[in-house]
Formats: C-alpha cells, sequence, structure tokens
C-alpha cells in the first residue's frame, strides 16, 4: 500500500467553449508518431450506439469515443461508469473529459459505453440484490460484448487494451479480468465498488467476498486509486477489499492517497485529480507494455476571455438576478475550482463545481430554465461578462468524427455531470 498526498491545486478552463483550435503540423499518423499537433478542443468526440451481444441479448450501448486525429490503429482505453442513485435511465451519459485528454495526449482512444438499461442504453438494468459478486458479473457481461465489438474496428489496436472504471465501474473492470480476455493488458480501478442504501444487505462483506473472487480467477495486473475521504469506501474498507484480492491470488497495487475535495469518490472525474492518478498510472502502464508518451498536443491554457466588468465578490454587480438568486452567487463563490456561474435577461441562472466541464453544465443547465441565450458570468475566480458586448454563450458542439462502421451517430449534446450543481428559472 501505497501513500500519495494531493499536489496544490491549479486551475485552468476547458477550452471547448472557444471552439476548435488551430491544426499547427500535419496529423497524427498513428500511435507510434512522434510528431505532435494541435487536436481540436473537442477531441473528436462522437455519441454512438454501439452494437454488442451481452449474455446472449443484442442490445445498443449509448457509447462516448474520443479519439485522436488519424485512423489508427489507436491503443484502447475503456472507461466505464458509476451508478447514480435512483431509475438507471435518468442517469446522465458518463464522458470523463479529463481522464480522457490525457489519454488522447497519448494517442489512445478512450471509449466510455453507458451500460445496459443506464441512459439512452437499451435493454433493462439487472439487479442482482445484494450479490456482489453477481453485481459485477452481470455488468461485465456489457463490457465483454463492448470489448468483443470494439477489437473488429480497424482504428482499434486489439491487442493494446486497458479496461478502467469508477465505482460500479471499478467493480465491473475487476468482474472482467476474470474472463482473460485477449488484448487486455492491465485494470484500472478508481474507488471501485457498489453501496446499498438501506435495507439489511451486509453489503461490506458481500463486496469483500466479490473481490476475492475477482482476485482468484484473474492473472491480470491492477491498479486501484481509494481516497482518505472517500463517502462510498473508506480506507478501513479499501483496506479490506484490496487484501481480499491480494491475498486470494490477485495482482494488485493499492495507491491510497489522502483527502480530495469534499469527495475522494470522484477524484478520477476531475481535473484536479489528474496529478494523483497520472504519475502512478504512467509506471503501471510502462510496466503492461503500454504507451506514455505525449504524441498529441492539446492546450490546456486556453480559458474563456476574462473582462473587467466587477470584481468576483461584487455580488450587487450581477444583472438580472431576482429574489434570493445573489445568495446562490455568494454560496458559488465558496464552492471548489473548476466552477462556472451562468446568466439569461430572463432571470434564470445556474452554477457548477467540478465534474467534467462545469462551463457547459452551467450554460446547458441554465438554459433549461430560460426562454433566452442563458451566457457565463462568472468562471474559476474571473468574471468573463462583458458588459455592451456578446459574452460567451453555450455554442459548443463536440464535432463527429467518422463512425466506426455498423453504429448510428448522434451529436453530442447531453451535458456533462458536475459534482454539485444549482439551478434556477426566473
Amino acid at each position: 500500500m501505497s501513500l500519495q498526498k494531493p499536489h496544490a491545486k491549479k486551475t485552468w478552463t476547458l477550452s471547448a467553449v472557444l471552439g476548435i483550435l488551430i491544426f499547427t503540423s500535419s496529423l497524427f499518423a498513428g500511435p507510434s508518431s512522434a510528431e505532435a499537433v494541435v487536436l481540436d478542443s473537442t477531441l473528436h468526440e462522437q455519441v454512438i450506439m454501439l452494437p454488442v451481444i451481452s449474455a446472449g441479448e443484442a442490445v445498443e450501448l449509448e457509447t462516448t469515443v474520443f479519439k485522436p486525429p488519424g485512423s489508427g490503429p489507436f491503443p484502447l482505453v475503456i472507461m466505464n461508469h458509476g451508478k447514480a442513485l435512483g431509475n438507471p435511465r435518468n442517469q446522465h451519459r458518463d464522458r470523463f473529459v479529463s481522464l480522457s485528454r490525457e489519454f488522447v495526449k497519448r494517442g489512445y482512444a478512450v471509449v466510455v459505453p453507458m451500460r445496459k438499461g443506464f441512459s439512452k442504453s437499451t435493454g433493462d438494468y439487472i439487479d442482482p440484490g445484494c450479490d456482489m459478486t453477481a453485481h459485477g458479473q452481470t455488468q461485465a457481461d456489457d463490457l465483454q460484448g463492448a470489448v468483443e465489438y470494439l477489437r473488429t474496428q480497424s482504428w482499434v489496436d486489439r491487442d493494446h487494451i486497458i479496461i478502467a472504471g469508477q465505482s460500479y465501474g471499478g467493480l465491473t473492470a475487476l468482474a472482467f479480468g476474470t474472463r482473460q480476455f485477449p488484448g487486455v493488458r492491465g485494470l484500472i480501478n478508481f474507488a471501485g465498488g457498489l453501496k446499498m442504501h438501506g435495507g439489511d444487505c451486509r453489503w461490506q462483506q458481500s463486496l469483500v467476498q466479490a473481490f476475492a473472487d475477482y482476485g482468484a480467477k484473474t492473472t491480470l495486473p491492477s491498479l486501484w486509486f481509494y481516497g482518505e475521504n472517500d463517502h462510498h469506501f473508506g480506507p478501513e474498507l479499501a483496506a479490506r477489499l484490496y487484501s481480499a484480492y491480494n491475498q486470494a491470488g490477485g495482482h494488485a497495487t493499492l495507491v491510497a492517497y489522502g483527502p480530495f475535495k469534499k469527495d475522494a469518490h470522484g477524484m478520477s472525474a476531475s481535473r484536479d485529480g489528474i496529478r494523483i492518478w497520472w504519475p502512478e498510472t504512467e509506471k503501471f502502464l510502462k510496466e503492461v507494455g503500454m504507451p506514455t508518451d505525449q504524441v498529441v498536443a492539446l492546450d490546456d491554457e486556453v480559458k474563456v476571455p476574462e473582462h473587467e466588468f466587477a470584481a468576483i465578490d461584487d455580488v450587487n454587480a450581477i444583472p438580472y438576478l431576482k429574489g434570493n438568486a445573489r445568495e446562490q452567487y455568494r454560496a458559488f463563490l465558496g464552492k471548489s475550482l473548476p466552477r462556472a456561474f451562468a446568466v439569461s435577461a430572463s432571470g434564470a441562472w445556474s452554477w457548477a463545481e467540478d465534474g467534467d466541464d462545469p462551463v457547459e453544465q452551467a450554460l446547458e443547465d441554465c438554459q433549461q430554465h430560460s426562454s433566452v441565450p442563458c451566457k457565463l458570468y462568472a468562471v474559476d475566480n474571473h468574471v468573463v461578462w462583458a458588459d455592451g458586448q456578446q459574452p460567451v454563450v453555450a455554442t459548443a458542439t463536440p464535432v463527429p468524427a467518422p463512425a466506426p462502421v455498423g453504429v448510428s451517430v448522434q451529436t453530442a449534446s447531453a451535458p456533462a455531470q458536475p459534482s454539485t450543481a444549482a439551478v434556477a428559472g426566473p
């Protein structure tokens, strides 16, 4: 078990709001190319309906794909999502933009499939109750179908695949590791597990048993991340899971890091989490024969233009706000970075904190409650509202890349999910 503390925060604003960056050299020729290019800010994001066979059932999984320029074949990371409370159908599409950027920089394609019954995926979610071993394996059926399909695609390097997952997706990844699938080099587990709420299920013990079962049946190496203030799986439980897995015959390395923001459970979805997970992941990738050199240059420092309209803490300067909305702006000022606050002439407003892209989230949520365009007022510690000018509006739309043969393509328009958000209409 190793201990790693988060470094001091460094913040930036995602460049997606500014549109497409300019290519400054020739297109990326493949994962072995050493010539860096500047990729457009949307990472060639696609949303596709992936046709898979899961436990004998034909389903379509709503899937986000990020790829470098070029035709590949690219080494592949499949990132698996967690489970929110409530009906899985109401869960938004996961993107893991910050994580995906780090891999795309290094020439990887990143695929994030929503499993059966989640979001717009077809089929029904299967709930095995308190049987955590079955939970992981049932979800791994969908993952196996996705891997089987993706290995047939010309843009995928079928011999260089990493399976990763967060929370329920981490459990899914470890369960999949028992299947000895060709081409898969290793597993990455970000706070993996499943927490049961209510009832008399002894879910912690069932989870420990599941990890022991998976460890006994896999030969794949795995890298695990669990934080000190994880509200789902704290240090004691994480240590039990790690011990059960390795004592049963598994090959896991645990990175037990310190507190991360309000809840370490969401570390992998935060851009501030990169400095925790990437250094250890880089070592792990090298050990399992995966590339780590940066071959695509992404400009992380491009920001929404700042303006001198008002000081960031001048609550009375914000236009259009009504009622207690200014109190919500005060609450926004106490949120961690990255963050964004949006407002419209109708009086609608929204703020978002952390997550894939709080800028897009704030604009999207505000717009759902406004008949006129919502515009950014503040991003991180800066006012971006331009008095008398045209402020930044939600216009960034991912540029679709050519779809894999045999799949349907949708516009990537579903909002990213931050750790915290608030919204109100006029």
